[in-house]
């Protein structure tokens, strides 16, 4: 049987850790920070895990 691919997109948006979490960066901190609180930007910029469900979707896009 082939190897499987990956799914480029993922590459490029997620980590998988030794743990077996997938890391991910949050939405909303790139553009019009002028209307966001300070508090808002700091907490947007905190690295975020998927939970146990999108973890087990994304095992079959990201299998190495």
């Amino acid at each position: 049987m082939p190897k499987m691919k990956s799914h480029s997109a993922c590459k490029k948006r997620f980590k998988k850790l030794a743990g077996g979490k997938i890391k991910r960066s949050k939405a909303y901190k790139r553009h019009h920070a002028w209307a966001k609180s300070r508090k808002q930007i700091n907490q947007l910029g905190v690295t975020a895990y998927f939970n146990a469900t999108d973890t087990k979707r994304l095992e079959k896009l990201l299998p190495y």
